[in-house]
């Protein structure tokens, strides 16, 4: 098929991977409330389109914690992205380098920080997750830093899996999943090959190294459910404030409170998310939740948003509703599993695009100049 917008990236993912992969990345929780109002939400955000203002020139590139980015884009981290493409941690990274953007790892990727960091000249970034095992948790960070790390992304929206019904129906979880799993990879022979056979070993690989033997992907939604911590609030945290060198950015902020909160507690950024509205359905879309969050904190820290972003138009339409920087994860996914590391780069040259249209039709010379001006107040 042509691939001419982003979203086309998804219909193309659908074809090539198989049901439990593809439902695990594109589903929500509950009823996917959520997961539909962050994209429609995003949509009825009207901008205000203006005319002979010199546009002759239009920058994208920004700076923050002391890097430079050619986008005001991050992707993502994303659990499982080595299911989708052939090592698919290392290409996604190497994409993300190659357009001069940070790559997040999760902390339930395929691949180690060992196999990534090394294959790149550009530091990536790192996401943990509250954890039962501190152990666990203080030996991932104790790698992360000895592999140049440059930004921990400590994702606080998860005290317990979402109710992902989804993922039971098509066989990523329930009963005879790993059957299930096995007959969908026969249907999808060029998956099955590249991936199921070319891209092993398939294995949650930074908590595989820690463990000392291979947590495979049949123990993945268990090993979840087993060690996420309802129980943790913001002091149990102070330790890995004090323990980590770097920039921390706190994701899964949805309250104005909890925003301030972070700043209180010593955070450099937030992300504004709803956990791609894989978490608690019903809550507020990211672009809802966005504008309340940017008034109670902005400029006290910097402030990413993810969740629903699905064109550059999209990434335009958030900085204006006041982020400072925008997360992938889906939509880069999809490119993954469809075209590898070229698909990643290619869906980044077209939200490049679709940003210097929008920003040219609004008046917009440089990301900075994205504000609530820049919207129709309908």
């Amino acid at each position: 098929m042509i691939i001419s917008s982003a979203n086309d990236y998804r219909k193309a993912a659908k074809a090539k991977l198989p049901p439990f992969l593809f439902h695990y990345i594109d589903g929500g929780s509950y009823n996917e409330q959520t997961l539909r109002r962050n994209c429609e939400d995003l949509a009825t955000i009207a901008l205000k389109q203006r005319v002979l203002k010199d546009m002759s020139t239009v920058t994208l590139d920004t700076e923050l914690f002391g890097e430079s980015f050619s986008l005001p884009i991050a992707l993502s981290p994303v659990g499982l992205t080595g299911m989708y493409s052939k090592r698919g941690e290392v290409h996604a990274a190497l994409a993300a380098q190659n357009k001069g953007i940070p790559f997040t790892m999760s902390t339930v990727s395929v691949c180690p920080i060992e196999e990534v960091a090394p294959k790149l000249q550009r530091p990536m970034w790192f996401q943990l997750y509250v954890l039962k095992d501190r152990g666990f948790m203080k030996n991932v960070l104790e790698r992360a830093i000895d592999a140049g790390v440059s930004t921990l992304v400590f994702t606080v929206d998860m005290p317990v899996p979402g109710a992902r019904y989804r993922d039971l129906h098509s066989g990523m979880s329930g009963p005879n999943a790993a059957m299930r799993r096995v007959f969908q990879a026969m249907r999808h022979p060029d998956w099955a090959f590249n991936v199921g056979l070319m891209g092993k070993p398939h294995d949650l690989g930074n908590i595989s190294t820690y463990r000392g033997k291979p947590t495979k992907l049949e123990d993945y939604i268990g090993w979840l459910g087993e060690n996420f911590d309802p129980s943790i609030c913001w002091k149990d945290l102070e330790w890995i404030r004090d323990f980590w060198p770097g920039p921390m950015v706190i994701k899964g902020i949805l309250d104005k409170q909890d925003a301030k909160d972070a700043v209180s507690f010593g955070a450099d950024g937030i992300v504004v998310s709803n956990h791609g509205g894989r978490q608690l359905d019903g809550v507020l879309s990211s672009a809802k939740a966005l504008p309340y969050i940017a008034e109670a904190v902005k400029g006290d820290v910097k402030i990413f948003v993810d969740s629903g972003i699905r064109s550059g138009l999209d990434v335009v339409r958030m900085l204006a509703l006041g982020a400072d920087c925008t997360m992938l994860g889906r939509s880069y996914i999809y490119a993954l599993a469809a075209q590898g590391q070229a698909g990643v780069e290619h869906l980044l040259d077209l939200y490049e695009k679709e940003m210097r249209v929008a920003m040219t039709l609004t008046g917009a010379n440089h990301i900075n100049q994205l504000s609530h001006d820049c919207l129709m107040q309908i």
